[in-house]
């Protein structure tokens, strides 16, 4: 991919910094209810995509946690689809065993890489598991998986910014957009 502003490959914005940090805020008031009086809670963030949305909701998430990281592969470069294949490229560093798992993710959409996560991680026997995304394409979804707290449901549309890359770029992006495909076959 030519080095080209983002604004190269933005077809649209589809949700702005306000309405992503306002959605976000009240995810993390929900988590705080929800999870009030427990102890043990985990967050366990998605990498790379997930990031973004992981930090922006521990500032609204109220309750003492703790966080770790696992890295799972099932897009190469460049791949604008799941492959359905998931891998493990970093496992967590922590034990989950008795602790209050929240799966935070960006984007669900077939549904391979989390239910082949879920059920990877329910193995480790945890006191419970549950499942926040910041997106969600059910039109998409090839495997039924529970998805507990959704930011937002989207269209089957290719979507970069806030976490979501483009070929490993644009992560940085305050907001979610539509990429221009013809831009992408153009180059």
């Amino acid at each position: 991919m030519p080095s080209f502003p983002y604004e190269h490959y933005l077809k649209e914005v589809l949700i702005d910094e306000a309405t992503l940090q306002k959605r976000v805020a009240e995810l993390g008031q929900q988590l705080t209810r929800d999870y009030a009086g427990l102890e043990n809670i985990i967050l366990v963030c998605v990498l790379k995509g997930g990031v973004v949305f992981l930090t922006d909701l521990m500032r609204h998430f109220h309750l003492p946690h703790s966080v770790d990281f696992l890295a799972v592969s099932s897009y190469g470069t460049g791949a604008r689809e799941s492959k359905g294949q998931v891998r493990i490229v970093m496992d967590l560093t922590t034990t989950i065993t008795n602790k209050h798992v929240l799966i935070v993710e960006d984007i669900i959409d077939s549904g391979h890489t989390l239910s082949f996560v879920m059920s990877m991680l329910q193995a480790r026997q945890p006191a419970s598991i549950k499942l926040c995304t910041l997106l969600d394409k059910p039109s998409r979804r090839e495997v039924d998986i529970t998805v507990d707290y959704v930011g937002f449901e989207i269209p089957n549309k290719f979507v970069f910014g806030y976490g979501l890359d483009l070929d490993e770029k644009f992560r940085n992006l305050c907001f979610i957009g539509v990429v221009n495909e013809s831009a992408l076959d153009a180059k």
